[in-house]
């Protein structure tokens, strides 16, 4: 091992580039993808403006076939690393395995952009001493010509036919006005220091493991192993990250395959990640759910995964549609905790006949979400839910929520939990689900779902005014927002239902009268399911308070079998 330095101008240059000394830099595709922020970045170019250190980065040098990828140079969201692989080749490489992310960011930096914006310097920026944790250098990503005092600042560091007071001269020029003579001497500090800095300096500092030299003492299971400890000391990479990074090391197409699968899952708005598809895949294999290295270190657990992927990931599939399809959960703001589908992800996987005809698992699920089970650390809770299910051969509820209630892990709710749903909220649609156990949950597109909608429409409310006591006229809302969105006034309709020719803005009196239905058995039928009070007096807008209590009522009863007992009822 030896160490080496070079200037941050020449080892951006050096990235992706297989002409430059030592082959080039690039990416082991064991690495993660790229995740530090706009804001990240800039600090970054602050503190280096500052001549704070950038730790040293750890390179192995090779001509071993190992699979690899380029540095992202125009950084998206929605990037597919497999768009930036490499094909396989025995030529000499430098490959990154600790510093991803700080030549990342300065490759985007100086070479590329962020989201479809480059890196700017404000020139006027630095001059006021700041505190270690302050801004003192503005750097931002800006879409083209923002303005004086913003200078592309690639355009600084790779300028070579000009030497440092002839670009600050220059830049003067450029000002919307004379600079004062504080403002250009600024200026002139600043490129002064951009060149000493970025091109300059050796700033850049890399241990190099020399895998062609010595290649006995740097193998590509050493590597691997000396990638995990380089990164698993601070917060660099997650547990998760150091376990696809060993499942990398043995499967060639594992990056495309969880990006496939990713892709699949997240459809509808949902945030599923590699944590959640990698501890499933752990549960499914009967290895626990907490993360442990040595799990992927045993022999047997990556191979299974590599050869089992195609049916773990159907399991994962398919607990996800039975999310959509039964449940009405169609996006990442109503889940609020993904770690509550492992169970039926397991029994999935394990049981696929009896999964397809339980009938307790759409229940099971909303229950455990309204009541936030799965908070915390849920490792040892989902084990044991595996181990119940391994008992019993099935999926059996009553088990499940005996097994959840000996963990210590309440399954009862509150009045108060209920009646502080409002209309929006983020768990109106688990309280729904549970209300309307009969809807039907499976429309053929997302639009035609079913959809909240306010009783007494918010328009007639409005019309509720109060006198205003300094003007003495009646122009203050008697009903404010928190009134007319509160559970009490909300129900769950087809999109039918709601639609143009539905009920859009009818008053209850309209919409709940007996000449709308077919037959007495039919009106009643459609007022219980919606808990409607039956007294048709509370249906009118001056007994809109009379309606809501006699409501709350009727949703307390619903959820009778929830509440906890020693909670006071609520009025």
């Amino acid at each position: 091992m030896q160490n080496k330095k070079l200037s941050i101008r020449k080892i951006v240059s050096y990235l992706n580039d297989e002409e430059a000394e030592g082959g080039g830099f690039w990416l082991p595709n064991i690495q993660r993808p790229f995740v530090w922020s706009e804001e990240q970045i800039a600090r970054l170019f602050d503190s280096i403006m500052r001549e704070y250190p950038i730790s040293t980065l750890l390179v192995w040098k090779t001509k071993e076939a190992v699979k690899h990828r380029k540095f992202i140079d125009n950084y998206r969201r929605d990037i597919k690393l497999t768009d930036f692989y490499v094909p396989d080749n025995t030529r000499s490489k430098m490959m990154v395995l600790d510093g991803q992310q700080r030549l990342q960011s300065l490759f985007i930096g100086l070479r590329g952009s962020y989201e479809g914006r480059e890196l700017y310097f404000d020139v006027l920026s630095g001059g006021v001493a700041a505190a270690p944790e302050d801004i003192r250098f503005r750097f931002a990503f800006k879409t083209a010509n923002p303005g004086w005092p913003w200078v592309r600042f690639k355009d600084l560091v790779f300028q070579n036919n000009r030497l440092p007071g002839e670009m600050a001269d220059a830049l003067a020029q450029s000002a919307p006005q004379a600079l004062s003579q504080d403002a250009f001497r600024t200026v002139s500090r600043n490129i002064e220091r951009v060149r000493q800095e970025f091109v300059t300096d050796d700033n850049i500092t890399f241990q190099e493991l020399d895998g062609i030299d010595n290649p006995d003492a740097y193998r590509v299971d050493d590597i691997v192993e000396i990638f995990i400890r380089a990164n698993s000391g601070g917060t660099k990479l997650g547990k998760s990250d150091l376990l696809f990074s060993l499942l990398t090391s043995s499967w060639d197409e594992a990056d495309g395959e969880m990006e496939a699968l990713l892709e699949d899952l997240n459809q509808g708005s949902f945030d599923f990640d590699r944590d959640f598809v990698l501890k499933s895949c752990l549960s499914m294999l009967g290895k626990g759910a907490r993360y442990e290295v040595g799990k992927f270190r045993d022999g047997k657990t990556k191979e299974e995964i590599i050869a089992k992927w195609d049916e773990l990931a159907e399991a994962i599939r398919a607990v996800r549609d039975l999310l959509v399809s039964k449940t009405y959960i169609r996006s990442d703001r109503a889940m609020p905790s993904y770690l509550a589908l492992i169970p039926l992800i397991y029994y999935r996987f394990h049981h696929p006949a009896k999964f397809a005809a339980n009938q307790d698992m759409a229940a099971y699920l909303l229950r455990v979400l309204v009541t936030g089970v799965f908070g915390g650390s849920p490792d040892n809770l989902i084990d044991k839910l595996v181990r119940n299910m391994q008992e019993q051969q099935d999926f059996v509820l009553s088990e499940i929520y005996g097994v959840i209630r000996a963990e210590g892990r309440s399954l009862e709710i509150t009045p108060a939990v209920i009646f502080d749903q409002y209309y929006g909220s983020r768990t109106i649609h688990l309280f729904f689900n549970l209300w309307y156990r009969d809807f039907d949950y499976s429309p053929a597109l997302d639009a035609n779902g079913p959809q909240v909608d306010h009783i007494f429409p918010q328009s007639l409310l409005k019309t509720v005014k109060d006198i205003n006591p300094e003007s003495g006229k009646r122009n203050i809302l008697h009903y404010r927002a928190e009134h007319r969105d509160q559970l009490a006034n909300c129900m769950l309709l087809t999109a039918e239902e709601n639609g143009f020719s539905g009920k859009c803005d009818k008053p209850p009196a309209e919409w709940f009268a007996r000449s709308r239905f077919s037959s007495d058995a039919t009106h009643k039928r459609y007022l219980r399911m919606h808990l409607i009070p039956d007294d048709p007096e509370l249906w009118t807008l001056e007994r809109y308070d009379d309606f809501v209590a006699a409501r709350k009522a009727l949703i307390k009863e619903k959820f009778a079998y929830m509440l906890r007992k020693d909670e006071e009822v609520l009025a």
